[in-house]
């Protein structure tokens, strides 16, 4: 079965409403799989790179600093012992990977179910196309004024080199490919404004 995304014309010219499978845009709503898909997003974005150094990693510490026995102080191996000023740590961060596993199969029904929660609020806008033939950031300001949306994200079918330069300053306004949706771009906007391409794009690619 199908449901039918109503089309706001930007351009001015009538445009028919776009069919998309109730699948993908009709779904119910799993929050529990959201926030694990959501949480597993950003964590993979986590760079992992801290590091320090242990007392292998540090340079010097060579030689034994003094005599085994007869000092009357404790016995030592090296200087670059974590007891001493300008050793090692001793247990010393090191790089790691914070990524979660999340299958194929659930990320896509997260973003269904994200999309399909959209509709129902009425937060997600579809238009024929920007209509702009110049990267003008006050023609896409007035634009998504029109929509109702001064802040929303945008979701093109393809690369829309005005749109994108129009967008660059908007401090709330985000511009991607409908390859490029991800659950935490959809989330973080109140509302989403997507082509009627880029819908039929999304639709294909969630089957």
């Amino acid at each position: 079965m199908s449901i039918q995304l109503k089309i706001n014309s930007v351009s001015g010219v009538d445009a028919s409403d776009v069919d998309v499978s109730d699948i993908n845009f009709g779904a119910d709503f799993n929050e529990a799989l959201i926030h694990q898909v959501v949480v597993a997003y950003q964590a993979g974005g986590r760079s992992g790179t801290r590091a320090q150094k242990n007392r292998a990693a540090v340079s010097g510490g060579g030689a034994k600093p003094w005599r085994q026995k007869g000092t009357g102080r404790a016995r030592a191996g090296t200087i670059r012992s974590p007891i001493f000023r300008g050793g090692g740590r001793t247990f010393a961060a090191s790089a790691q990977s914070f990524e979660q596993k999340v299958n194929k199969k659930m990320y896509r029904a997260a973003i269904r179910s994200i999309l399909s929660e959209l509709c129902r609020q009425e937060r997600l806008i579809v238009v024929d196309s920007f209509g702009l033939e110049d990267p003008k950031t006050k023609a896409l300001v007035g634009r998504l004024s029109a929509l109702g949306a001064p802040e929303a994200l945008l979701v093109l079918a393809g690369s829309e080199h005005n749109v994108e330069l129009s967008a660059r300053n908007l401090k709330y306004v985000s511009v991607c490919s409908s390859s490029e949706i991800n659950p935490v771009n959809l989330i973080s906007h109140e509302k989403v404004i997507m082509t009627a391409d880029a819908a039929k794009k999304i639709d294909e690619a969630l089957q």
